[in-house]
């Protein structure tokens, strides 16, 4: 997979203009990027035919901690060409495990969206998504945090342009559901066994959720998001967009 020229133009003017003596494009270092996050090797490990690794990795950083795909991420939906205006969206959240190289940045960096659960250290990935190919938004936690408050914490910093939202029985909880109504959408969700009064809910409209699910599961196929080997969450986060912006370029054409 790689970016093409086509493909590039379409986000070109949002990247950073290179000055000076450059020989390597932003084309260059995203289709370089995008081989990382596909294979989740070492920035060591980058074939040469991309070039010197270190002015990859540097640029990268460098974009990460200024947030640019942030603004490209954003950009992108303003157009259009990530959709976000639906009927329904979709809250969940998954684990992805922390490689030991992803680990100790507290010390010189302050906490991170890492944490011990059962599966050991884990950050949890939350994520509104619109459809199976595009996202509207996320946040990370560490991987013990419980999906509802931080469900909770996502949708009150994003508004959504939705008339349901969709979500599994671990939002089902009363603060959720009436902040989800507050928000002005109709809450879909399951209540749980024990309620006392349950109350029902468009079941056809809840087959909805596997969406959700199959964009974690695209997601996971990048494998520098399968599993995270960054020690700061603003570089995972970085790679967390890039994968959104490049199913979102690729999705294109798609039909």
């Amino acid at each position: 997979m790689e970016i093409t020229q086509a493909q590039y133009e379409q986000i070109e003017d949002l990247f950073p203009r290179q000055r000076g003596n450059v020989k390597l494009s932003n084309l260059d270092v995203l289709n370089a990027i995008l081989y990382v996050a596909e294979h989740g090797c070492k920035w060591r490990g980058l074939p040469k035919r991309f070039g010197n690794w270190h002015t990859i990795y540097t640029r990268m950083n460098r974009w990460a901690k200024s947030g640019v795909l942030d603004h490209v991420f954003a950009e992108l939906q303003r157009q259009q060409i990530i959709r976000v205006r639906v009927e329904a969206v979709s809250l969940d959240s998954t684990l992805i495990p922390v490689h030991p190289d992803g680990t100790g940045a507290f010390k010189k960096n302050g906490p991170q969206a890492i944490g011990k659960s059962r599966g050991g250290w884990t950050t949890k990935l939350h994520l509104v998504a619109a459809d199976a190919r595009y996202a509207v938004t996320f946040a990370l936690s560490p991987g013990q945090a419980g999906d509802a408050p931080e469900g909770r914490e996502l949708l009150s910093e994003h508004r959504l342009e939705a008339e349901y939202l969709i979500m599994d029985k671990a939002y089902e909880g009363d603060e959720t559901r009436q902040l989800v109504m507050d928000l002005g959408m109709t809450p879909v969700v399951p209540p749980k066994a024990n309620r006392r009064a349950p109350w029902s809910f468009d079941r056809t409209l809840y087959k909805k959720r596997n969406e959700v699910e199959r964009l974690f599961r695209r997601l996971k196929g990048f494998r520098r998001i399968f599993a995270r080997f960054d020690k700061l969450d603003v570089v995972f986060t970085f790679f967390i967009h890039f994968a959104l912006i490049i199913e979102a370029l690729l999705s294109v054409n798609r039909p």
